[in-house]
């Protein structure tokens, strides 16, 4: 255990630099490796993320650098996404559950969350909400926290992502979720919601396999989506208007396969949302203007899946 090394501010420089200099892949929460060292160390010290500047100097015990370097080691011998490793990953200002059940929460539409969705229901009055795609249940839960007068369901054709949906639903106390075992729309028959909203897998099946080791640990099922990325999105607008109530609203991510969905269905209004560092794949579309190409997206989607 190097000597010099005494104080929270030691340890997360000295945390910061083993990952630069291991190569490590950013991308699970974080995109450094200093707000990642911050978070172990403040993790390990059962320190709250906010802590204040002026704690920095604060020492560390013995048992509490050998806890620290020890997951340092398992971050960078074992290139686990630091939000595994502590078991929780924080969305739209709330704390999750994280484990390998589920993708680590990351989706920018936490700032829609956080927003009320505006501008883009423009006032519309939401009863229903769907998060299609759930995993952790982040999307649906942090909706349903911001919106308490709001049902939302939560959907995922995993067992395993609900199961860990589910106890986040009873850690944040989420009352009006309803978690529904389903591929897709499935088993939503009669189901309308006055707004949608999807994180779908959109990795391409060549992106996929040419991720760095983190994502080894995330489950593939909810990475892979074809050879373009578009497989389940095509069939989420195919099927959306059937869901979707009169003036409802679809909002769907589809990250770096946007290219492809435009060049696919360049006659689709999609409205691409700009956050506050840029573009980041995510649309917008209502609900006639699905129903006004149903016909194309349709053709497309069932030569996919079917």
């Amino acid at each position: 255990m190097p000597a010099e090394l005494a104080t929270i501010i030691d340890f997360i420089r000295y945390g910061a630099s083993r990952f630069g200099a291991a190569g490590l892949t950013f991308g699970h929460s974080h995109d450094n490796a200093l707000d990642e060292a911050t978070q172990l160390v403040l993790h390990t010290l059962h320190l709250p993320p906010d802590l204040g500047p002026a704690y920095g100097q604060a020492k560390l015990t013995h048992d509490e650098k050998k806890a620290v370097l020890a997951l340092f080691e398992r971050r960078i011998n074992e290139r686990i996404p630091a939000c595994y490793l502590t078991g929780e990953a924080w969305f739209a200002g709330l704390s999750f559950k994280t484990d390998p059940r589920a993708l680590v929460p990351r989706s920018p539409i936490a700032e829609l969350i956080e927003a009320g969705f505006e501008p883009w229901l423009g006032g519309r009055e939401v009863h229903r909400a769907l998060d299609m795609c759930t995993g952790s249940g982040c999307i649906a839960i942090a909706t349903a926290h911001y919106h308490p007068h709001w049902r939302v369901d939560a959907v995922d054709v995993s067992p395993e992502a609900l199961s860990l949906a589910r106890e986040n639903v009873e850690r944040l106390h989420a009352s009006n979720v309803r978690l529904i075992e389903s591929d897709l729309f499935h088993n939503l028959d009669g189901e309308v919601y006055d707004l949608i909203v999807t994180n779908p897998p959109y990795v391409t099946h060549a992106e996929t396999d040419a991720l760095p080791p983190e994502y080894s640990h995330e489950p593939q099922l909810g990475l892979r989506a074809g050879e373009d990325g578009l497989d389940l999105a095509l069939e989420i607008l195919r099927d959306a208007p059937a869901h979707l109530s009169e003036h409802g609203l679809l909002i769907c991510e589809v990250g770096e396969s946007e290219r492809a969905l435009v060049e696919l269905l360049p006659e689709v209004p999609f409205a691409w949302v700009e956050f506050k560092v840029g573009q980041m794949g995510i649309f917008v579309v209502e609900r006639e203007d699905l129903v006004a190409h149903h016909a194309r997206i349709k053709a497309l989607a069932d030569a996919r899946r079917g």
